[in-house]
């Protein structure tokens, strides 16, 4: 929010307090008072549309009506029974286009219930509280699970797989578990180490070992993880990030945006972290927004964000587009990126501007140059599929069925890995949850649906 950004006006950057103020919890909580009047605004419809536009089918009355009439423990179990990343969800989840959009008070004149906010409310007391697991494990099946990747999808498998009594053993590559939820969200949205306070609650359940530093194709062979477990789940997100595929991509002063928002997650200390007074960032999704919002919280002085589409387009939500907007940062629409300029560092990107013609995005010819001693790439990630030899791919990632199942027997597959809808942490969740039942029953010798 633009009232809580500090600019020193004289070219300097912010002092390391500011920074730090620039930083913390974008939507603070709403404490108890406040928590209290938004669940007695709820009007617990039947068969509720906010329900229906969950992806994880949260019983979002039931949770609402559990706050306004006190039971806390009990609201946030109804919450992490349906989406076991509630807390993390709860605070970088769209729901302004989701939950909240098809709340039926926008049919009149009222503002929707803040349902994300009363989800944290819930979530974060309950993981405050402290004390045993909410959920209970089944019987030991005997069986073992591999799941690649600790990011959303794969944490999602792991507690349900575990929940439903399987052994599962979570690789991953970093040294830290939660994925994007660690290393590719802004520090402004998870402050004070949330993500790994939410593992640590996840875990808690018994029966996951994660194992770090693992990575397939190098020390995982996907052949042997299969001839070693009883079933495998791929949840690895996308590791590579796409290129621009101009000239001077490859000077000094261009990064790729999601490498820069990870560093400063991990930052201790954010005034530390290198910025440019001239930054552009090139892309339309959350990742490019974040970038750019950020990029002006540490002190850059003029942050350009181009993309070669209208906003309409934008995979950013209207409301991440006005965030960046009102931290200050300058939005350039239908224009694309033909050169990037510089003597041995980059020095300034060339622009054409784009239009629609019989349907296929062209340039027109117009060209303006913005400054830049540093740029951000934003344009999206893609599957590095050279460990995969013998899954069947579609449009570029792994192909599943209905059932979370790929083309090799006892290999399933979720998150950002395949095609499965919403590209957003809510959905991962709902694909592991599915995923670790359709594994259940398939080690279990029942009927698919």
């Amino acid at each position: 929010m633009a009232e809580r950004l500090h600019e020193t006006g004289d070219g300097n950057r912010p002092s390391a307090a500011q920074i730090a103020d620039n930083f913390s919890d974008l939507h603070p909580p709403l404490g108890a008072a406040k928590s209290d009047v938004e669940a007695n605004r709820c009007l617990y419809c039947y068969d509720a549309p906010c329900v229906r536009a969950c992806p994880t089918g949260i019983d979002i009355p039931r949770f609402i009506h559990q706050i306004r009439t006190g039971n806390l423990d009990g609201s946030a179990r109804t919450i992490l029974s349906a989406n076991i990343l509630g807390g993390t969800c709860a605070r970088a989840c769209p729901t302004e286009v989701l939950c909240e959009q098809a709340c039926v008070l926008n049919a009149g004149e009222d503002a929707p219930i803040a349902i994300g906010a009363l989800q944290r409310h819930a979530v974060d007391h309950l993981l405050a509280k402290g004390g045993a697991h909410p959920f209970v494990r089944a019987a030991d099946s005997g069986k073992r699970i591999a799941v690649v990747g600790a990011g959303p999808a794969g944490l999602a498998f792991a507690h349900r797989a575990a929940m439903l009594g399987h052994a599962v053993t979570v690789f991953d590559a970093k040294p830290k578990p939660g994925g994007l939820n660690e290393y590719g969200l802004a520090a402004y949205k998870m402050t004070d180490d949330f993500a790994q306070r939410e593992v640590d609650f996840l875990l808690g359940i018994g029966g996951i070992e994660v194992r770090h530093g693992q990575r397939l194709g190098e020390q995982l062979q996907l052949a042997q993880l299969r001839a070693d477990f009883d079933a495998v789940f791929l949840a690895m997100g996308l590791g590579g990030s796409n290129a621009l595929g101009v000239h001077g991509e490859d000077l000094p002063g261009v990064r790729d945006a999601i490498d820069f928002i990870e560093e400063l997650r991990q930052a201790p200390d954010k005034s530390k972290v290198a910025i440019g007074n001239d930054v552009v960032v090139i892309g339309g999704g959350n990742t490019a927004i974040d970038a750019a919002v950020q990029a002006r919280r540490l002190g850059a002085r003029r942050v350009t964000l181009v993309y070669r589409r209208g906003a309409a387009q934008m995979g950013a939500t209207e409301w991440e587009q006005d965030l960046a907007r009102s931290n200050g940062v300058i939005v350039e629409l239908w224009a694309k990126p033909v050169v990037l300029e510089g003597e041995g560092k980059v020095a300034s990107v060339v622009f054409e501007r784009t239009q629609l013609r019989d349907g296929k995005l062209v340039g027109n010819g117009d060209t303006f140059r913005v400054a830049a001693d540093q740029v951000f790439k934003a344009i999206g990630q893609h599957l590095l599929a050279d460990a995969l030899a013998g899954l069947n791919m579609a449009h570029g990632k792994i192909d599943v069925d209905a059932q979370l199942r790929s083309s090799l027997d006892g290999v399933y597959a979720g998150g950002d890995c395949i095609v499965s809808g919403l590209d957003l942490t809510v959905q991962a969740v709902e694909d592991g949850k599915r995923a670790a039942h359709s594994v259940d029953a398939w080690l279990r010798g029942k009927g698919q649906e």
